[in-house]
């Protein structure tokens, strides 16, 4: 979930023109300059299982916490909602992201007893998702990065074809990319995951104050290349959600870093997941295009960080072309699938 789950999401309650019932019900969104493009897959999703569920109550009323949390992190929504809203939008696969990291987040205090249970709980049910609906549905198992089981969880779904990959939350795990032990685990988390062929989304920004463009040094030299190979995400552009200072930072050090190198590319992607929306200012949505473009658009994906998006169709017809990008952007944009190397086109 974008950031710490701490602050409000405004609400889509506009009206919004679903085209065509005779595309049979698929929606599309328009871009600025008059083209229609689906969306194929929305690359960050979310739904909490029952595990998840019992344990939120403790965790929003945490001390740890700096906030309560926003009502649609904590929704018993299912994946017949999900489904149902991806139909309505006319998306074909989702890709779902065990919320599983929360049971070991520092924000739980004290920490729960029976946390390993609960990470291994919600993501057993999160992968069951996969296996009942396999056509729709691409799962990541949750782990904190720095807890002691993070390694031995991902080697239980080694070899396992229902699963996707891993999400890591940086944020909630209370990630410092500026102590050398943690990053070492962190890359020892990427490594285990390029030797379980398991694509990796990251929610990237920390709670430093000043994260940014150093962050992202120390990731792509210190982290990234214990990918190996396999597709890594970068979550919310580099931020927790908003196009701001530390979001342009952070993009600012990908795309520097890719000028001088662009083999960085090669296995890097760029969810768009809340990263912007109905309040961005026109200057922050073209410092993001440029960034983009400088980046390269086509390394970009379509995501909403469902159920924080509210209705998809709504979404991705009226956020998404705020974004002032040309026609043929957006069509790489919406038409893009990430593909893992061993999962196939998804």
């Amino acid at each position: 979930m974008i950031g710490l789950e701490m602050h409000n999401i405004v609400r889509r309650l506009s009206a919004v023109l679903i085209l065509s019932t005779a595309l049979a019900g698929v929606a599309v969104a328009q871009d600025g300059e008059g083209s229609q493009v689906q969306v194929r897959t929305d690359h960050h999703m979310h739904v909490h299982s029952p595990a998840i569920l019992g344990f939120l109550p403790g965790y929003c009323a945490s001390p740890g916490r700096q906030g309560p949390c926003d009502p649609a992190f904590i929704g018993p929504l299912t994946v017949d909602d999900l489904l149902k809203d991806m139909d309505a939008a006319g998306i074909r696969r989702g890709w779902l992201m065990s919320t599983a990291y929360l049971a070991h987040s520092p924000m739980m205090v004290p920490p729960a007893p029976d946390a390993h249970e609960i990470m291994m709980s919600a993501n057993d049910f999160t992968v069951d998702l996969a296996r009942a609906h396999p056509d729709r549905i691409s799962t990541f198992i949750g782990i904190n990065p720095i807890a002691d089981d993070a390694l031995g969880e991902i080697a239980r779904w080694k070899g396992d074809p229902a699963v996707t990959g891993i999400k890591l939350h940086l944020t909630n795990s209370d990630v410092d990319l500026r102590s050398p032990e943690q990053v070492a685990k962190l890359a020892a988390v990427f490594a285990a995951a390029a030797d379980a062929d398991l694509a990796i989304m990251i929610h990237m920004r920390t709670r430093a104050p000043d994260y940014g463009a150093s962050d992202v040094a120390v990731f792509l030299s210190e982290i990234l290349p214990h990918a190996s190979g396999v597709s890594v995400v970068i979550a919310h552009s580099g931020g927790w959600g908003g196009t701001n200072a530390f979001t342009l930072s952070a993009l600012e050090g990908f795309a520097t870093a890719i000028e001088h190198d662009p083999t960085i590319r090669r296995n890097l992607f760029f969810d768009l997941a809340q990263v912007f929306d109905e309040t961005t200012s026109a200057a922050d949505l073209q410092a993001l295009a440029t960034l983009m473009r400088r980046i390269g658009v086509d390394a970009f994906v379509p995501g909403s960080d469902w159920p924080f998006s509210g209705d998809l169709a709504t979404y991705y017809a009226e956020i998404y072309p705020r974004l002032p990008l040309t026609e043929a952007e957006w069509t790489t944009i919406r038409s893009h699938e990430v593909i893992h190397r061993s999962i196939g086109a998804m």
